[in-house]
C-alpha cells in the first residue's frame, strides 16, 4: 500500500523558504540574501552521495543513515505533487534530467500540455485542485509512495485535507525570521502526529512523524 508523505527542509523558526525566494525576486537587490539563506537550510543535501548521484554532480559525498534515508525516499516514490510556485522556481535550476524520475503533478490555474523531461520525469499541470492531483498521483504511483513536495501553500492544502500520513522534516539550525511558514492557515481538523524516528545528521536533524491512529 502506498503512503502519502511530505519530505521537506525546515528552519528552526518554522519556515520552508526564506523571505524573497520567488521568481519575481530572483535578481532583486533587496532579496539577494535569499540564496545564502536557502543554502544554509538545504546545504546538508548537497553533501550526500545519493543526491550527488541523482543530480549527476560528480562522485563522492557522505554515506550513512541520512544518505540511506534519501535513497529510500527516491526508490520508494512513485509520484510527486507540487505547487506552481515551486515548479517555476525549480524549472530555472533543475537539469534537463530533472531529479524526480516520476510523474509530477503541478497544482496550477494555468492550462498547459504535459512537459516530458529526460530520466522518466513528466510534469502534468492540474487545474482541478489538490484532490484531483492526489487521485492522478495514486493511479500513477501504484504501490509506491506519493510525495507532497511543496511549497508551503501546497503542503497546507494537503494537511487541511488530512491525507498526509507521514511528515519527514530535515530541521536545520538556521533562523529566518520571515518567509514561507509551513504550519499556517491549517485547521483544528488537521490530523495529529506522533514521533516515528530521529536521525542526527551533521548539518540537520532528520525527524519523522507518523499520523496518529
Amino acid at each position: 500500500m502506498s503512503r502519502v508523505f511530505a519530505n521537506i527542509g525546515l528552519s528552526l523558526d518554522g519556515y520552508m523558504a526564506p523571505e524573497g525566494m520567488s521568481v519575481e525576486h530572483w535578481a532583486d537587490p533587496e532579496y539577494l540574501n535569499w540564496g545564502a539563506n536557502w543554502g544554509a537550510l538545504m546545504g546538508w543535501i548537497f553533501e550526500l552521495e545519493h543526491f550527488r548521484e541523482n543530480l549527476k554532480l560528480g562522485e563522492g559525498g557522505e554515506t550513512g543513515p541520512v544518505n540511506d534515508l534519501q535513497r529510500r525516499i527516491t526508490e520508494h516514490t512513485g509520484a510527486n505533487i507540487m505547487g506552481k510556485r515551486m515548479f517555476d522556481q525549480g524549472a530555472i535550476g533543475w537539469p534537463e534530467d530533472a531529479p524526480f524520475h516520476t510523474p509530477v503533478y503541478v497544482l496550477t490555474h494555468e492550462r498547459r500540455d504535459p512537459w516530458e523531461r529526460l530520466g522518466g520525469t513528466t510534469f502534468y499541470f492540474v487545474n482541478d485542485g489538490p484532490e484531483r492531483a492526489l487521485e492522478l498521483a495514486r493511479d500513477a504511483a501504484g504501490n509506491r509512495d506519493i510525495r507532497i513536495s511543496g511549497g508551503a501553500n501546497t503542503l497546507q492544502q494537503f494537511l487541511r485535507l488530512g491525507v498526509i500520513e507521514e511528515l519527514e522534516i530535515a530541521l536545520s539550525p538556521v533562523i529566518f525570521g520571515g518567509g514561507q511558514r509551513l504550519f499556517e492557515d491549517i485547521s483544528d481538523a488537521t490530523p495529529s502526529f506522533e514521533i516515528a524516528s530521529a536521525i542526527d545528521g551533521r548539518l540537520a536533524t532528520h525527524l519523522s512523524y507518523k499520523r496518529a491512529e
